[in-house]
């Protein structure tokens, strides 16, 4: 697994946090976008965590960098940002989950140990938002997000934020697992 984050106390909660919900996995940490890009180099994660806000660069350059170099990598955005801004680039740029670090650790463990189920990591906050804007509220904030997405990015979200799992999706909508 692949930690990416500036901060030293969160870089040691994720990386416990990693190895506690996949034991015996084995985490390298990253500090800076650099560092990442050169980890993605000679390693192969099953799994990344990847801060938004690194201090050379935006985790979403990253994130759209493994999903190229190793599509088999789930990207897990661990982040601050609960916002739309933040959110809909990052899902876009290919992350598989979006894990807000405020959350407990049991709950953050519970999220990435759905990963081999298929689930998508969200935080709960997360997900109440992906159904809000794609809710028939009919509100013009769900409107103008929902304007910026394809149709079948929009279908592909609404069905991820009603709990289906990714296998299913792909089902779904005829397409591979990695797509």
């Amino acid at each position: 697994g692949l930690v990416v984050e500036d901060q030293p106390a969160l870089t040691r909660w994720l990386g416990t946090t990693l190895e506690e919900a996949f034991p015996g996995i084995a985490v390298e940490t990253s500090r800076t976008l650099a560092e990442a890009r050169a980890a993605i180099e000679t390693l192969s994660p099953e799994i990344a965590l990847i801060d938004l806000g690194l201090p050379d660069g935006d985790g979403i350059d990253l994130i759209r960098e493994i999903t190229a170099r190793h599509p088999g990598c789930h990207c897990v955005v661990a982040t601050i940002y609960a916002d739309d801004q933040h959110l809909f680039p990052a899902l876009r740029a290919g992350a598989g989950g979006y894990l807000l670090k405020d959350q407990p650790r049991e709950r953050t463990i519970h999220s990435l140990r759905g990963i081999a189920a298929g689930e998508p990591p969200l935080s709960a906050s997360i997900a109440r938002r992906l159904l809000r804007v794609f809710g028939s509220d009919g509100s013009a904030r769900a409107a103008n997000h929902a304007a910026r997405l394809t149709p079948r990015e929009r279908e592909t979200l609404t069905l991820l934020a009603k709990g289906f799992k990714i296998a299913d999706v792909a089902q779904t909508l005829g397409v591979t697992h990695n797509t």
